[in-house]
C-alpha cells in the first residue's frame, strides 16, 4: 500500500474515531448536566423543569434544529403537589433523612405536628373503625402496611387515605419505595417509613412538612429537521426531560436514568439526522414535560397536535437509556410487527444489542396516548443491572452508557429504512 494513501485512511480512521468520541463526550456532558443540583431534579421546585426546558431548546439550536411555528415551545398547565422548603421527621429524637429513610406522599399536606404516635390495629385501618374520642391533639397515626397483598391491600391503602383527613399519617414498609407526583393535597402530612427504622416502643414524633399544591406552567420543548425532499410526512422522536424535582429544599432526584439518558439519546439522533437528513421524513424531536405528573406533555400534544397526526408515520418514544447491558424492550412490538420484525433484522446484521425484547401495549409513557389517537409507536428503554428508579440515587455516576453508542447507531439506521 502506498505511504501517502495508508496515512490518508489513517486520517479517515482517527476523524471518525474522534467524532463519534466527541459526540459521546458530549452526550455524557449533557446527560451530567441535566442530572446537576442546578436543574432541582427538573420538578417543580425552584423552576427546575423551566431551566431544563431552556437547557434543551439551546441545545436543539445549537444542533441545527429548527423552531416549529417559530417557537421551541409549546406551553400548558396543570395543578401539582410540589415540596419546596421544609421535609423533616424525628422519631424519640432521632432525626431521620428524606429520601432515604422516609418520604412525604406525593399528595402529603403540610403541616408542624409534635406529639404521640399512636399505632393503629389492622381492624381500624380496614374497617375504617377509628375511635375519634382517642386523639388527642398532636397524635400522629402510624400504621405497619406489611405483608398484605391483593384486594386486602387496596383496600388498606385506600382507607389509610382517607384517614389524613383526621390526623397526620405514617405509613411504615419493609420494600424499596418510589416516589411520584400528585395533583391532590391531602389535608394532614402523610408519610412512608421504612421499616429498618421504625420499633413499636416508638412514642415521640416530629413533623415538619412544606408542600405546595398550585397550578404549573410547562413546556414541551420542540425542533424541526426537514427532510431532503420537501414533504408533510413526519417521524416523531421523543422522550420525556422532566423528573421528581425536590422533595424538600435538601433533598433531590437527578433522574439520570429516568430520563436524562433519553434526552441523550435524542440529541445524539438529532446530532447524527442533522449531517445527513431523512430523504422522505421530516423529523419532529420533542422533549416532553409532564410525563411524571401522568404523561400530561404528550396527552396535550395529542389533542393539541402542531400538525395533523395522520401526517405521522412513526414515534420512537425514549427512556431509560443509559444501560443496555441486557439489551431492549419494545414497547408495542405486538402491534407493530412489520417495523418490529426491522428492527430485530438490522440489530441482527449490526450485532448492537444482546436481546431485543418484545412486549404489548402499556400506558407507561408517552408514546401511550399517540398510539391511541392512531399514530404507530414503540416505546424504548433498556435493560440492565441499574434498577434505581425514581429514587435519590439515580443518579449521573450510576449510568454505564453500555449499550448507548450501538442503540444510538442501530436507531439511526432503523429510521434511515422508513
Amino acid at each position: 500500500m502506498p505511504k501517502a494513501l495508508a496515512g490518508l485512511i489513517t486520517f479517515f480512521l482517527f476523524t471518525s474515531y474522534f467524532s463519534v468520541f466527541s459526540q459521546s463526550e458530549r452526550v455524557k456532558e449533557f446527560t451530567k448536566t441535566l442530572c446537576s443540583p442546578e436543574f432541582h431534579g427538573r420538578g417543580y421546585v425552584s423552576s427546575g423543569d423551566s431551566i431544563a426546558a431552556e437547557y434543551i431548546a439551546r441545545t436543539f439550536n445549537d444542533i441545527g434544529l429548527q423552531p416549529y411555528n417559530e417557537s421551541f415551545f409549546q406551553s400548558f398547565s396543570f395543578s401539582v403537589n410540589s415540596f419546596p422548603g421544609r421535609m423533616a421527621l424525628s422519631l424519640d429524637s432521632k432525626i431521620l433523612k428524606p429520601g432515604i429513610h422516609f418520604w412525604a406522599d406525593p399528595s402529603s399536606g403540610s403541616g408542624l405536628f409534635e406529639g404521640q404516635l399512636m399505632n393503629l390495629s389492622f381492624e381500624e385501618v380496614y374497617h375504617f373503625k377509628l375511635d375519634r374520642v382517642k386523639l388527642k391533639q398532636g397524635t400522629v397515626l402510624v400504621w405497619r402496611n406489611v405483608g398484605y397483598k391483593g384486594d386486602t391491600l387496596k383496600r388498606l391503602n385506600e382507607n389509610l387515605l382517607r384517614l389524613t383527613s383526621t390526623a397526620p399519617v405514617i405509613e411504615v414498609i419493609d420494600s424499596k419505595y418510589s416516589w411520584s407526583v400528585a395533583q391532590e393535597s391531602t389535608e394532614y402530612p402523610f408519610l412512608i417509613l421504612q421499616d429498618s427504622v421504625f420499633n413499636n416502643s416508638m412514642s415521640r414524633v416530629k413533623i415538619e412538612i412544606d408542600s405546595r399544591l398550585k397550578t404549573h406552567k410547562a413546556r414541551n420543548v420542540i425542533g424541526f429537521l426537514p427532510a431532503k425532499r420537501k414533504t408533510l410526512k413526519t417521524i416523531l422522536l421523543s422522550a420525556h426531560y422532566d423528573h421528581l424535582g425536590r422533595m424538600g429544599s435538601d433533598t433531590y432526584y437527578p433522574g439520570g436514568n429516568d430520563n436524562a439518558s433519553g434526552n441523550a439519546m435524542l440529541i445524539s439522533l438529532a446530532e447524527k439526522l442533522k449531517k445527513n437528513p431523512l430523504k422522505k421524513y421530516n423529523v419532529l424531536f420533542v422533549a416532553f414535560a409532564g410525563e411524571e405528573a401522568g404523561l400530561l406533555g404528550s396527552k396535550y400534544m395529542v389533542e393539541h397536535p402542531l400538525s395533523p397526526l395522520n401526517e405521522i408515520r412513526f414515534m420512537l418514544n425514549l427512556d431509560i437509556m443509559g444501560s443496555g447491558e441486557e439489551g431492549i424492550t419494545v414497547v408495542n412490538s405486538t402491534l407493530f410487527p412489520k417495523e418490529f420484525k426491522w428492527l430485530q433484522k438490522l440489530n441482527k446484521k449490526l450485532k448492537a444489542l444482546p436481546l431485543i425484547k418484545p412486549r404489548g401495549p402499556a400506558a407507561n409513557s408517552d408514546h401511550y396516548f399517540f398510539t391511541e389517537a392512531g399514530v404507530p409507536a414503540f416505546f424504548i428503554y433498556t435493560m440492565g443491572p441499574n434498577k434505581h428508579y425514581h429514587d435519590v440515587f439515580d443518579t449521573y455516576d450510576e449510568l454505564s452508557f453500555q449499550a448507548f453508542d450501538d442503540l444510538s447507531k442501530l436507531l439511526e439506521v432503523f429510521l434511515r429504512k422508513f
